[in-house]
């Protein structure tokens, strides 16, 4: 099997619709030898992140939360602070991993994804 390659771009289009598709791409459900337990062989590359369209009330108000299993472990950051920090690639793969199936797959999967600003 080849390595090929789907290029995404996502110039003037929402962040769900973009990442739905790439979800779909990494699954291997647009290849005719689609098995839900074998990993596909594409390779997704989303270009233009940058000029993805992500409303400012979506920026304040979409919290990403993270718990440490310790008593008062919860951090919480809206999405506007953490594209400051981390950039507008970490925005695509957390909705990206939120949307593959939580298998062994799954890590596998999200390797072949590579997010271009």
């Amino acid at each position: 099997m080849t390595n090929d390659v789907y290029t995404i771009d996502a110039k003037g289009k929402k962040l769900g619709r973009v990442a739905s598709e790439a979800a779909r791409v990494l699954m291997g459900k647009t290849e005719v030898s689609y098995a839900p337990n074998k990993e596909g062989n594409t390779k997704v590359v989303i270009e233009n992140a940058s000029h993805l369209i992500i409303t400012e009330k979506k920026k304040k108000e979409k919290i990403y939360r993270a718990h440490s299993q310790y008593p008062g472990g919860l951090t919480e950051e809206a999405m506007g602070h953490l594209i400051a920090r981390r950039g507008i690639e970490e925005i695509v793969k957390r909705a990206i991993d939120g949307m593959l199936p939580r298998n062994k797959l799954r890590k596998p999967r999200m390797k072949r994804l590579t997010v271009k600003d």
